[in-house]
């Protein structure tokens, strides 16, 4: 049997490109791909396969969270991390969330192949474009209780709605994706900005930004 490999990405032309790079491995097959981290979660816990291939930013539910509940349910289960984003904070948190791979997008077609042996294998894999020895930097620091994102304040529903905020979507919306009333997500939100010390709306997209929580761009 090949090794199966869940492509996750809200560009299908992104997917298919890797699509057909993966499949050109006699010993690779692709299992499944979602275009959003929520779509995303509820196929990979369906069938765990060896490797998932994700964006860090999808729609609804990005890749960092999606890698912790994905995690969960199949902790066999390999992430590697797509980013446009190579900064400390991105790639600490994806790190942090459990992920075994980290490829900028921008080379993710030479690498990929790469990638997906070296973590299926059991090894981490930090794209080329970053500078080796700064893995164990990162892991030195995800490993250390001293260091703390201010995303690790807030509960899974929080950065739920958090995201969903960002997005742009109503109350009404978000209460409808995450089966919860208005007056919860209401209480979420104001729990949500409360902890983050953040005052409105622009300062929390800027937050997300930051962390690499929104699908912006």
């Amino acid at each position: 049997m090949g090794i199966k490999v869940f492509l996750a990405d809200d560009h299908a032309v992104v997917r298919d490109g890797l699509k057909l790079i993966l499949l050109t491995q006699e010993d690779m097959e692709i299992s499944g791909e979602a275009a959003d981290g929520r779509r995303t979660i509820e196929m990979v816990k369906g069938a765990c396969p060896d490797v998932v291939v994700m964006d860090i930013a999808m729609p609804e539910l990005n890749g960092i969270e999606a890698t912790r509940q994905i995690l969960k349910a199949c902790p066999s289960t390999q992430i590697i991390m797509l980013s446009m984003h190579a900064s400390n904070e991105h790639i600490f948190q994806a790190f942090r969330a459990g992920a075994r791979g980290y490829l900028l997008k921008e080379s993710a077609g030479k690498e990929v192949i790469q990638a997906v042996r070296a973590v299926y294998a059991g090894r981490r894999y930090l794209c080329r474009q970053i500078a080796e020895t700064e893995l164990e930097d990162y892991m030195a620091g995800i490993n250390s209780a001293s260091v703390r994102s201010p995303l690790e304040h807030l509960s899974l529903r929080e950065r739920e709605v958090l995201q969903l905020i960002v997005e742009g979507k109503s109350n009404s919306e978000i209460a409808s994706i995450l089966s919860l009333s208005v007056k919860t997500v209401e209480t979420y939100k104001s729990r949500l900005m409360y902890k983050l010390n953040i005052k409105d709306i622009p300062s929390l997209v800027k937050f997300a930004l930051q962390h690499g929580l929104t699908t912006l761009k």
